[in-house]
């Protein structure tokens, strides 16, 4: 046999390595999606309140990001926050934050996670959807400020005043005209980001029914910008009108996102015609893919 044919075993001792799939949709299954991916992809500062599956009362609160970009931490009183914009992830964002809230849950009060594990060996119970209740709502709380990272008469020192003073300072207004939806203001130009669970072939082909009939706008002097892609769904934005104020937009919205559902429900017996491809072609050159 030759030197080419033969093949060395594993070494004594040495586990073979587990390949870390990629999870490109970590969130799915959860009602909340929508609103887990906007919290963790661009709105600034908010909170919601977490629901666990096997302990409903205990109070969890998620935020956008929490002091110094924590993971996780305990306050003195006991209560507990989860952070969605971390500095490091591993291939399945809902195991990190399970593991983080995890290690939440059973810290003591005062400490804080700096980062969360992305490198422990998977184990079964510990994503998100092990430990949430799977049908419910965030009822998001936006905020003007990171303020709400301290406890009540509590003033801010050393790095976490540092923290703060950063994190204020990098805040676009933001507002949220319904659930996945938000209007944001990013310096002289107006958006309106919309998460949909929707699958993202059908909305594509539901955006593009809706481009070649004209009707893919939220009115005059607004226009479908294009869309990117986050944590396995497709988030669709709108360039608005930056004078008009985020309520004003709240209606047309709706009516969007009612023209929206029907495209999508007529798709089963009505496939796109020529136009309608050629929109969707276009509409497929202005994606852009985020992780």
């Amino acid at each position: 046999m030759g030197k080419a044919a033969r093949k060395k075993g594993p070494k004594a001792g040495r586990k073979p390595k587990v390949r870390d799939v990629f999870v490109a949709r970590p969130f799915e299954g959860l009602a909340a999606e929508p609103e887990l991916i906007a919290l963790r992809e661009f709105v600034p500062s908010a909170t919601a309140a977490l629901t666990l599956r096997d302990d409903p009362e205990r109070k969890i609160t998620l935020g956008t990001v929490l002091p110094m970009a924590a993971a996780a931490l305990v306050r003195s009183d006991g209560e507990v926050f989860l952070g969605m914009q971390v500095q490091t992830r591993s291939s399945d964002i809902s195991r990190d934050l399970g593991r983080s809230l995890r290690w939440a849950l059973e810290a003591k009060p005062g400490t804080v996670l700096s980062v969360p594990d992305t490198t422990s060996e998977a184990v079964e119970g510990e994503r998100l959807q092990d430990l949430l209740a799977a049908d419910a709502e965030l009822d998001v709380r936006l905020h003007e400020d990171f303020s709400w990272w301290l406890a009540e008469d509590t003033e801010p020192t050393g790095e976490v005043a540092m923290s703060l003073e950063r994190a204020n300072a990098a805040i676009m207004p933001t507002e949220r005209l319904s659930p996945g939806a938000y209007w944001v203001l990013a310096g002289e130009k107006a958006h309106l980001r919309w998460v949909w669970s929707a699958d993202e072939n059908r909305l594509l082909q539901a955006l593009a029914r809706l481009s070649a009939a004209g009707t893919l706008t939220l009115g005059e002097g607004t226009r479908y910008a294009g869309s990117f892609r986050a944590h396995g769904l497709l988030v669709p934005v709108w360039d608005l009108d930056p004078e008009a104020h985020a309520r004003e937009w709240i209606e047309p919205a709706k009516q969007l996102g009612s023209r929206l559902e029907s495209a999508l429900a007529s798709l089963d017996g009505e496939p796109l015609n020529a136009a309608e491809r050629r929109a969707r072609d276009g509409l497929i050159g202005r994606q852009l893919t985020l992780r």
